[in-house]
């Protein structure tokens, strides 16, 4: 029997990337995103609706996934909507965090929410929500992002404990970083001059020379499509070389130790 796999952010990078393999792989997939009408490519795959959703809308968030299990039978729930605000949390502003929060921690905790009783129910299903290494571990500039991912971390495993009884898994895929556009099209961010020096040492790693080293969305698709069809009980998949060396180093020496490394890194 075909599945059928339901999808947040999809209108490019890493959710059109990972919708496009699992239509490769046979999957009936239902790409939500903001401005459904701006997409030319998703469009034209047979076995791939495209619907507008924006997680931060609770009433078109509760019609819109009303619509899809009154006419499907969801496998699959891939949180994959997202952006990242990057600087000092001095320089932003209330509506900007706020903003951070809605979309980030919020649509995945709505959409979880709006799909728990299908799944339990049913007594099967997987939950997929994409965290960040930044989710795992924290670094400087990344203080309200780094709160909304290590925030859904949280939020997964005590999900992943009470669905289990039922035969539902929540699961978290960490990528480090990604080569998308990411960057342009869905980073914020904010200056303060009493950060410069730190801002300018935090800028090196977002280097051209340093992103020709990032994972291709590719990658962390196929280690998505892995989650969600590999059967295992487990929670947490760390997806992209980056990402596997830090979360490693960081579990080898410690946190502490880790903590330290990178305040050296950064402080001198």
């Amino acid at each position: 029997m075909q599945k059928t796999i339901f999808i947040t952010g999809a209108s490019s990078g890493l959710g059109k990337t990972t919708a496009k393999l699992f239509h490769s792989k046979g999957w009936n997939v239902i790409a939500t995103m903001r401005n459904p009408e701006s997409e030319t490519e998703l469009t034209q795959l047979e076995n791939v609706s495209v619907l507008r959703l924006d997680v931060t809308d609770p009433k078109e968030l509760e019609d819109t996934i009303a619509q899809v299990l009154a006419e499907n039978e969801v496998d699959v729930v891939l949180n994959n909507a997202g952006y990242g605000l990057i600087g000092p949390l001095e320089a932003f502003t209330d509506e900007q965090i706020k903003k951070q929060i809605e979309t980030n921690l919020m649509g995945v905790i709505r959409i979880t929410k709006a799909f728990t009783p299908y799944f339990r129910q049913r007594k099967e299903g997987v939950l997929i929500n994409i965290t960040s290494s930044f989710g795992l571990i924290g670094f400087p500039t990344c203080s309200i992002y780094s709160a909304t991912k290590f925030a859904v971390d949280g939020f997964s495993e005590c999900m992943g404990y009470e669905l289990a009884e039922f035969g539902v898994r929540v699961k978290v895929v960490a990528p480090g970083g990604i080569q998308t556009d990411f960057a342009g099209r869905s980073l914020d961010g904010a200056q303060h001059e009493g950060y410069s020096r730190l801002m300018e040492k935090v800028q090196e790693e977002y280097s051209p020379e340093k992103i020709v080293d990032y994972s291709k969305p590719e990658i962390i698709a196929e280690v998505i499509y892995q989650a969600a069809t590999d059967g295992k009980d487990q929670l947490r998949y760390v997806a992209g070389k980056d990402a596997v060396a830090l979360y490693k180093e960081r579990n080898t020496i410690g946190a502490e130790k880790h903590v330290q490394k990178i305040k050296s890194q950064f402080l001198g």
